[in-house]
């Protein structure tokens, strides 16, 4: 069935340009800190409602899933009912499921909270951006490429940030505190929103349920398997079931191959050079969630840090996650897409590698502060020519539903990757007399899990040192318009 354009009720041009912009950034933000803020409470919240080593890797991918596996949907949902509107009610469900996460006292209840966080974001990211790209308050040229480069920089540093905040806000209160810190926020947000934001043109779309049923349960049923293998070994007839639900994934691509409004709009694959960016982007956050879990759980189980010193550890990698993301417009119009993107990938690789390193009496400076510094820079290179590559030759009307799709690898990139992760952390763990035996088994175990990780970002380097692109490339507008880049982790 066609879309049908119809006008949209537009608010009073009252727009103040700075504090649309402020809300849409916090809006991102409170989004790219969620999927990484509870890291640094993971063995906090494990001890209080009883989660296993490995099932706590599920307070991060209940988030993720969700978020990824809805965000295509939830793109959809703004063309129907308007970008403000579907932000405002993002924002609001998003507020509610960080209340009930704060407030629950089992870990069932936090898992469907973190669910519903995900569920919210997936509503709220794809009109963060549609918002900055097309709302009159941020006019034409320089001024609107400078907010999108302040939404770009804050996509990339967010997940990194989260781990900081999310040891002090652990340290001061309790872990309870990183998901209440949304509330007020939120709420603010929602409430300002109407005040500065005009609404947008509504698109009148059927919804592709099946796609969305067939890829979720496929993505759900493959992390499944993984994280339920690390703790029962892959023999667990749930394990065997899991990845037999995984059929669902080939059920998927027939599905979208004949709707006529598919979730994923297949020919966006059709270029070689946009599927190894699209593969790259699903390699390195997969690896980056794993750095995010590994190293929380050494700094604080191995190390004995308290939950604020662990936050303050990772700042070296947001430092160089936000310092290399805003020099990275400036190194691709000089040096061109796969220089930089190769230049970041062989960074983040050298980092991720030189951690698995660490054992029970590794120094924090020589060990994990240099190569977390590396591996952020190598990061911080790496999304925005990833995007370019991506954006490259698409037509503007396809330029939403391929920067959505981005995001959709992100973050299932993030889930997938974290849960094989922990499954060889979980062989390597018990290998070595398992995590109960003592700090060494669980230091060998993520140092098995970081080599995995390394691994990840060695692939992806290989993947875009395949591509072939122009030594130098900048941004068109349809191209620039559609950015969105961040750690993914995010996610």
């Amino acid at each position: 069935m066609p879309s049908t354009d119809v006008a949209a009720p537009v608010s009073p041009e009252r727009h103040r340009p700075a504090l649309a912009l402020t809300l849409i950034l916090t809006c991102q933000m409170m989004l790219m800190l969620d999927a990484t803020v509870v890291n640094i409470a993971l063995p906090d919240i494990g001890q209080e409602l009883g989660f296993s080593a490995a099932g706590l890797s599920w307070v991060l991918n209940a988030y993720t899933l969700a978020f990824g596996g809805l965000l295509l949907i939830g793109g959809r949902i703004g063309d129907l009912i308007g970008r403000r509107r579907a932000l405002t009610i993002g924002v609001l469900a998003f507020t509610a499921a960080s209340l009930l996460g704060g407030l629950v006292d089992s870990a069932g209840w936090l898992l469907f909270a973190r669910a519903a966080q995900g569920a919210a974001a997936a509503l709220t990211a794809p009109s963060t951006l549609a918002l900055v790209a097309t709302a009159t308050a941020f006019g034409e040229g320089r001024e609107r490429e400078r907010a999108l480069g302040l939404f770009t920089a804050t996509a990339a540093a967010g997940s990194a940030i989260g781990m900081i905040l999310g040891g002090i806000l652990t340290e001061a209160g309790s872990w309870r505190w990183t998901l209440f810190i949304n509330v007020p926020v939120g709420l603010a947000v929602a409430a300002l929103i109407p005040l500065t934001i005009a609404e947008t043109q509504r698109h009148r779309a059927r919804f592709d349920v099946a796609g969305a049923l067939t890829g979720t349960g496929g993505v759900t049923a493959l992390v499944y398997a993984f994280i339920r293998a690390a703790d029962h070994g892959w023999g667990d007839a749930q394990v065997t079931w899991a990845f037999a639900a995984a059929v669902l994934l080939p059920v998927f691509l027939l599905v979208e191959r004949r709707v006529r409004r598919p979730v994923v709009a297949l020919e966006l694959f059709a270029v070689r050079n946009r599927v190894i960016a699209f593969a790259a982007m699903l390699l390195v956050p997969a690896a980056m969630f794993g750095v995010f879990y590994f190293d929380t759980q050494y700094f604080q189980f191995v190390r004995d840090y308290s939950p604020l010193r662990a936050g303050v550890a990772f700042l070296p990698l947001a430092v160089g996650i936000f310092a290399a993301s805003t020099l990275a417009g400036r190194l691709l119009a000089r040096h061109g897409l796969k220089k930089v993107a190769g230049t970041g990938l062989a960074l983040a690789f050298a980092g991720v590698l030189w951690q698995s390193t660490l054992s029970t009496g590794s120094g924090y400076w020589t060990t994990l502060f240099v190569p977390l510094a590396v591996n952020g820079f190598g990061v911080g290179l790496v999304f925005m020519p990833l995007s370019v590559l991506i954006l490259t030759g698409i037509r503007p009307d396809q330029a939403g539903a391929a920067s959505g799709l981005m995001q959709t690898m992100q973050q299932v990139g993030g889930a997938l990757g974290l849960s094989a992760l922990v499954t060889v952390y979980g062989s390597a763990a018990r290998g070595a007399g398992g995590p109960a035996s003592g700090p060494g088994a669980m230091a060998e175990g993520f140092s098995a899990g970081l080599l995995a990780a390394a691994a990840f970002m060695a692939v992806a380097l290989v993947l875009v040192l395949a591509s072939r692109t122009p030594r130098a490339h900048r941004p068109t507008g349809s191209e620039q318009q559609g950015l969105n880049t961040r750690v993914g982790p995010a996610r």
